[in-house]
């Protein structure tokens, strides 16, 4: 066993608790770019140059405050797969945000699906009947709010959740305040991906996230990182969505095409790279 010596040791972790600072300053440092979309509802846009955890970083937030006027609902189909925008657009939404894992072949969700009392996909489970990580909490929609909970080890755990709708998704990243235990042997945990994230704030704020990634432009974050943006960010409770080429943010009337971010499923930075997916995230206007 290779055996490091103290003052070795020592600079390492200093070292790694100067980057941590560096990197919380640079997000509450941040010159947010922010727009007002609605009464309650605001984009916050920054590009990080090489200024958070070492990379260049793009970050896309729509804050929203859960009031009288505004509602989130599930936006899903069983089987085909549509962009995001056309979700938001067929809902007549103001934002749309990529859901959950889905077949990219077949459509529909791999993560259990419930949309008024109705289970649309239930959940793909392994072999031996394990659950994936992503399986292992949910993004519960309930009279046009959203709250976040977390598996309680029982094999009937979505059935039982009183609520019009569930999307389970994850990994769960933080809840009441208290980080949540990745596996740090997980390829997808540790690896820098485009993400997606739902996070709401210790002031009950909504986030809707998109992380960009696979570029130069935007690295990606593995899920650590983005674990300690969500708490510069406030967080309460978090939830990783599926990302990758799917990551998306769509607002309506916005821009060209309604695409906040940079989906990198065409290999562009442009906003024309959207994945087609199987569900989302819908804010809407009662």
């Amino acid at each position: 066993m290779k055996v490091f010596p103290i003052t070795a040791l020592l600079v390492f972790f200093i070292t790694g608790r100067i980057f941590a600072q560096f990197d919380s300053l640079a997000v509450l440092k941040a010159d947010w770019k922010k727009e007002k979309l609605a009464s309650g509802v605001h984009l916050k846009t920054f590009w990080f140059n090489k200024s958070l955890f070492n990379s260049n970083q793009n970050v896309s937030i729509v804050e929203i405050k859960q009031k009288r006027g505004l509602f989130f609902d599930l936006g899903y189909d069983p089987k085909i797969l549509l962009k995001t925008s056309d979700f938001g657009k067929q809902n007549n939404a103001l934002a749309a945000l990529n859901g959950t894992f889905f077949d990219i072949a077949n459509g529909g969700s791999v993560d259990y699906i419930r949309a008024d009392g109705q289970v649309i996909n239930e959940n793909r489970l392994g072999r031996i009947g394990n659950r994936a990580g992503h399986q292992e909490s949910a993004l519960v929609f309930n009279k046009g709010k959203l709250s976040i909970l977390k598996w309680n080890g029982q094999q009937n755990w979505e059935q039982s959740i009183e609520a019009e709708d569930i999307m389970v998704s994850g990994p769960l990243l933080i809840l009441n305040q208290i980080v949540e235990k990745l596996d740090t042997a997980n390829s997808f945990n540790k690896t820098r991906h485009p993400r997606t994230v739902v996070a709401i704030t210790k002031n009950n704020r909504v986030l809707l996230i998109s992380v960009d990634g696979r570029n130069e432009n935007s690295a990606g974050m593995n899920l650590f990182e983005l674990t300690k943006l969500m708490r510069w960010l406030n967080a309460r409770d978090a939830i990783n969505l599926d990302g990758g080429g799917s990551t998306t943010l769509w607002l309506n009337n916005y821009g060209e095409n309604g695409v906040v971010n940079f989906p990198s499923d065409n290999r562009k930075w442009d906003h024309e790279g959207q994945r087609k997916v199987a569900n989302v995230v819908l804010l809407l206007k009662r």
